[in-house]
């Protein structure tokens, strides 16, 4: 019988289905499905280095949801798909083995580092759209595009507290950018967080000592035209 996963209801299934979607829009590098204790932790990166000289930082969206208190796991799947039971989501027959999911976010040591407006967050995403629809010229390769990509998600921005622009293209891809909202950012050793109330956006890089409180700010630039 294919494997499954036993979620709280239809609507948590649902839920889950729609990070899985929108984690395959971004990259092919799949999702990490971690349940214990009747909760299950959805993760997926927005943005992760290629190879060993690649600069891109490590940048991964989370949603955590509730599960059945008896299912355990810890795997990386591309896909999921519906069961006849609607609290249930098939798991395809193999998993992957991505290089992102071999170094995880800490479980503790979180501390309070500053605050952002979701506001800000948004338009700094748009900005960073727009900045890569205007510089991927036509016809330009797959490498090139990549480039470009990771050029302007991986800055560091000043209207995020330094924070790599790509925790705003993490936050818009998945969907966690909702009304007026003061997003707590935290800090554990390398790790930075974003604790947005539909999920989570966590950053891997140096150790940002002089972090400060974060300010909104006007629009940079005009409307994106495409990402």
């Amino acid at each position: 019988m294919q494997p499954r996963l036993v979620l709280a209801d239809s609507g948590t299934a649902s839920d889950v289905l729609t990070f899985v979607g929108r984690a395959a829009q971004i990259s092919d590098d799949g999702v990490r499905l971690q349940a214990r204790g009747g909760v299950l932790a959805l993760t997926a990166a927005a943005l992760a280095p290629q190879g060993l000289f690649d600069q891109t930082p490590t940048i991964l969206a989370m949603r955590i949801v509730h599960a059945d208190p008896e299912l355990e796991c810890d795997i990386v799947v591309d896909e999921l798909t519906r069961d006849d039971d609607e609290r249930m989501l098939r798991l395809p027959e193999t998993g992957r083995s991505p290089a992102w999911a071999g170094v995880s976010p800490p479980r503790g040591g979180w501390e309070r580092a500053a605050a952002v407006s979701a506001a800000t967050v948004a338009e700094r995403a748009q900005w960073g759209i727009s900045a890569v629809a205007r510089g991927a010229a036509p016809g330009s390769g797959e490498e090139a595009v990549r480039a470009l990509r990771a050029a302007i998600w991986g800055e560091p921005d000043e209207h995020l507290g330094g924070l790599p622009r790509g925790v705003a293209f993490a936050a818009h891809a998945f969907g966690f950018i909702s009304g007026e909202e003061q997003v707590p950012v935290t800090r554990s050793g390398r790790w930075t967080r974003l604790g947005f109330r539909r999920g989570h956006v966590l950053a891997r890089g140096p150790v940002a000592s002089g972090l400060t409180a974060v300010r909104p700010t006007g629009a940079s630039t005009g409307p994106a035209t495409g990402q």
